[in-house]
């Protein structure tokens, strides 16, 4: 008498059935699985009511978290039918692969370890470097004359019938292991030599079980490895193969797990291409393609598609069909998806596309009982998701928080707080509709690789809270510049972090004040002007960073003129460029006393200088126009003379993208006001013909940003000429276009002003 050795397709609910029936059939004392040993304390959580599947099995290096190694179980894997058959008859169950704590200490080794009939060794440690890794159900279907090894396997064990080898529990076991005992005679390790060492491992443990229950136990693993597991070793020789192995101490939990990450696409080695397909064949004992086919109609449904009973039962006809034709037991999910595309989706691969996301594959997400193993951070991440109902979902989905309510602000301090410490659960997105600083929009999506991360993260703290203030600490301490700190300050204000932030506004200072470049200066200056303004929204206290904020401010106004009269080229002149924007809308939301008057002399002196490239002396202006503080006349003077012929092209075109650029709203501008307009006309229909070819590319930036309606206006006003299509120009005591007034009616204006703070009412500025 021999032990059981049942050779699996990990994730395949036809193994997952015919193992259950072959240790119905044998009723073995024991069972052994192929799996870290390390898992076998946490066991007995399997047959907890808390447990739902797909979970894994996560281990790490208990010194560094990154390092580690997921073993997957889906409802429909052979392993865990086994696992459940031997605690609903309380038999002894354990784990017999390679330790973890040998796996994890061999650098490559890592993100999903548990290997696959189909991938031996779905950890991508076991192939020598240059070798070629064998696929054995390749081999096996190519053999039988399949191009498609998915669908080799479905005729030949998920859709099994009732006769032949069926009829045997364990013939296609048999079957299965004689033919990959002539795999392994053709092509021995297969380019797997890692799992030489793991198959003395398991041969080990299997003389150990000998010795306890003789030969009455069953082996459970992949069915690559039955020939080697019934290959006759000495200990001795299995020893030397484990001798010197090198090892970490490792800690192990359970951990809920995705069908998306079950798929092969998701990057696993040992997966399969349709989880959602296989669980519906584990589940849907009878009559699996009518019930798969009224699935995809209630989808569709959903969806807002008209699909009736009768494109169903059509559907099930033309499956049926096409399986007869193509001579297979029972339609399988080519079968299936070929009748939904011609029945219920008319022939489109769009609602197809969306049929295999959702239910082909599927964003079924496990679930672990609370008394799992767990770091003490994920037990204090894991209570604030209850209280604040934000449950881990594996599919994509926006939240919408207005931050003026105590519990949606709570939500928005524990994503921030979880960003800072490198767990992305949520990603801020777009709001839609309102842009207020009141309001937040997030993206959620829960991967089973974030149990790891906190895992990592717990060496901060063991609250979300304390180990998000001890990162930012940390962080501060090691930032290399300047504009790490000021983003890292506004972090800790969006994550309500007030305790790190002394630490923080220290670093701030200590770099503020060694920091002589002032493009650093300027780019650091909007973070900490949000960071100000998302204080107050939030409640939070960021006075402190008021003090350092103004001073920055008027470093920078005291630094930017020679900076920017230096000699720049092009490329130097567009980034301080956008660095003078970021620069006027931080001090527009500081308070500091007269800082905005000294902002507004250093544009002056920027817009006056004929030194100062034209792209930074025409923005310059255009902030001052914008604000009041340039009136039109001055600015008209301005343009003139940057536009004069004793001016290059090129520089004369660099100030009208600083002036008018599409982003500045600079096209509006000049539909309303002709003067302006005409005197770039003016300018454009001088420029020598080649100095024209030179600047084209920048016009063409310049004018193609304006949107369609605006770009038509001023075509029509160039074709009339500037001045001549209305009543009069534009300038003082001159005729208004028609419709409108000479000057500007306060009355009138005024008259908006209730509606305008209406409209604001509730968004701080």
């Amino acid at each position: 008498m021999s032990p059981l050795l049942l050779g699996v397709r990990h994730h395949g609910p036809g193994s997952a059935r015919a193992v259950r029936a072959a240790l119905d059939a044998a009723r073995p004392a024991a069972v052994l699985i192929e799996g870290p040993p390390e898992g076998d304390a946490l066991l007995p959580l399997a047959a907890d009511p808390g447990m739902r599947p797909p979970v894994a099995l996560l281990a790490h290096a208990a010194d560094d978290p990154g390092r580690a190694a997921f073993w997957p179980l889906a409802g429909f894997s052979p392993e865990w039918e086994a696992i459940r058959w031997a605690q609903e008859r309380e038999l002894p169950v354990r784990f017999i692969d390679l330790p973890a704590a040998h796996s994890l200490a061999v650098p490559e080794s890592g993100e999903e370890a548990e290997d696959g009939a189909g991938d031996p060794d779905g950890d991508g440690s076991g192939a020598a470097p240059g070798s070629v890794r064998l696929d054995p159900l390749a081999v096996l279907a190519a053999t039988a004359g399949y191009e498609d090894p998915e669908r080799w396997w479905e005729d030949v064990v998920e859709h099994r019938g009732g006769a032949g080898p069926a009829a045997d529990p364990l013939g296609v076991f048999e079957a299965l292991g004689e033919a990959m005992g002539a795999l392994r005679e053709e092509y021995g390790a297969g380019g797997h030599h890692r799992d030489l060492v793991r198959e003395a491992y398991m041969r080990q443990r299997m003389r150990a079980a000998r010795r306890e229950f003789g030969d009455d136990y069953a082996v459970i693993c992949g069915a690559w490895h039955v020939p080697a597991l019934r290959a006759r070793t000495t200990a001795a020789a299995d020893k030397a193969l484990l001798t010197g192995l090198p090892k970490v101490k490792v800690e192990t939990t359970w951990v809920p797990w995705t069908h998306r990450r079950l798929a092969r696409a998701g990057g696993y080695g040992a997966g399969i291409t349709s989880p959602g397909w296989y669980a519906h064949l584990f589940a849907a004992r009878d009559r699996p393609v009518e019930r798969w086919l009224t699935k995809v109609a209630g989808l569709l449904r959903e969806e807002d598609r008209h699909v009736s009973p009768a494109h169903v039962i059509e559907a099930v006809r033309l499956a049926d069909t096409l399986a007869a034709m193509r001579g297979r037991p029972v339609p399988g999910l080519t079968e299936t998806l070929e009748a939904v595309r011609a029945v219920m989706c008319d022939g489109s691969d769009i609602p197809l596309a969306l049929i295999e996301d959702r239910l082909v594959v599927g964003d079924v997400l496990g679930e672990v009982p609370d008394a799992a193993p767990v770091v003490p951070l994920q037990r204090d991440l894991t209570r604030q998701q209850r209280s604040l109902r934000l449950k881990p979902e594996a599919q994509d989905r926006e939240l919408e928080l207005d931050l003026r309510k105590d519990t949606d602000a709570a939500k928005s301090l524990l994503l921030h707080r979880l960003r800072l410490l490198g767990i992305d659960w949520g990603v801020p997105t777009a709001s839609r509709g309102s842009t207020g600083t009141f309001r937040e929009t997030w993206r959620l999506r829960w991967e089973p690789e974030l149990a790891v991360r906190v895992a990592e993260a717990g060496i901060w703290g063991t609250t979300v809270l304390g180990a998000a203030t001890a990162r930012a600490e940390a962080d501060a301490t090691g930032a290399g510049e300047l504009g790490e700190v000021t983003a890292l300050a506004e972090r800790c204000l969006l994550a309500g972090l007030s305790g790190a932030l002394p630490a923080v506004l220290r670093a701030l200072a200590d770099r503020a004040a060694l920091d002589t470049d002032v493009a650093g200066l300027a780019k650091a200056l909007p973070a900490l002007a949000r960071s100000l303004r998302y204080g107050d929204v939030r409640g939070t206290d960021a006075a402190a960073l008021g003090t350092v904020a103004a001073g920055l401010a008027e470093r920078i106004c005291v630094a930017l003129p020679p900076a920017c009269a230096a000699g720049l080229d092009a490329d130097a002149a567009e980034e301080l460029r956008g660095h003078v924007d970021g620069v006027h809308g931080a001090i527009g939301l500081l308070d500091a006393e007269g800082l905005r008057e000294r902002w507004a002399a250093v544009l002056r002196t920027l817009a006056g200088r004929d030194t100062v490239p034209g792209l930074i002396r025409g923005r310059a202006a255009r902030l001052l126009l914008d604000d009041g503080r340039l009136p039109p006349e001055e600015t008209a003077r301005l343009m003139g003379l940057s536009l004069s012929p004793a001016c290059a092209p090129a520089d004369a075109a660099g100030w009208i993208e600083g002036f008018a650029g599409g982003g500045s709203g600079g096209g509006t501008l000049l539909v309303h006001d002709e003067r302006m307009l005409g005197l770039i006309d003016g300018w454009l229909v001088s420029v020598p013909e080649r100095a024209f070819v030179d600047v084209l590319p920048l016009l063409r930036r310049t004018f193609g940003g304006y949107e369609a309606g605006v770009r038509r206006t001023l075509g029509e006003l160039v074709r009339r000429g500037p001045g001549r299509g209305r009543a009069g120009g534009a300038g003082p005591g001159a005729a208004a276009p028609a419709g409108f007034g000479p000057e500007l009616d306060p009355v009138r204006a005024d008259a908006v002003v209730d509606l305008v703070h209406l409209l604001l009412a509730g968004a701080p500025a």
